[in-house]
């Protein structure tokens, strides 16, 4: 292998695992820097990695626990159109609620604000190829999925979560009062 062929060969792995740093997601690594950080009602909520690979099922382990993202139109509620509210998988911490959902074409849950914006933090992620806002619940830090500014109004954003990282729970029916009588 000739001088020039070497230092190619070098640029290239260096190249390489430099970008592998800036993009690979891990939640075991360090997050973003802190754009917004929520305040939980209940308190925070805080368990080992092997705590909560034991309570956990694998793909909500891998999206919520390790910033993984599953496949476009393959999660739980992304068509899901029911009155209800979306929970943290991992805490049970309400973020979303089916009011601010919306079809935003992409194949994940979207919505347009948070329940309650104290429940979830934002986190800069940046790097070469990969220069976004990662959105967080704000009582455990699981990885929900992450926020653009290319949104519906009233907010202009795009709240484009991971079916796998929410638990849905449809609202209750209403009463039936078709058949009472008058007061």
């Amino acid at each position: 292998m000739t001088r020039q062929h070497k230092i190619g060969a070098l640029l290239l792995a260096g190249a390489v695992a430099g970008l592998a740093v800036f993009t690979q997601a891990d939640a075991s690594g360090p997050r973003g820097v802190p754009v917004r950080i929520g305040t939980p009602k209940d308190g925070r909520l805080e368990k080992s990695d092997a705590e909560w690979r034991a309570v956990l099922g694998d793909q909500a382990y891998r999206v919520a626990r390790r910033k993984g993202t599953e496949r476009a139109y393959s999660g739980e509620s992304w068509d899901e159109t029911r009155a209800g509210e979306y929970a943290c998988a991992c805490c049970g911490q309400v973020v979303f609620a089916s009011a601010a959902k919306y079809d935003s074409g992409t194949g994940w849950p979207s919505f347009f604000g948070p329940a309650d914006i104290e429940a979830v933090s934002t986190f800069q992620e940046g790097g070469p190829l990969d220069d976004r806002t990662e959105v967080a619940c704000s009582r455990c830090d699981a990885h929900l999925g992450h926020v653009f500014d290319d949104g519906p109004r009233p907010t202009g954003l795009r709240y484009c979560m991971n079916s796998a990282a929410l638990r849905f729970a449809p609202a209750p029916p209403a009463p039936d009062t078709a058949g009472a009588l008058p007061h």
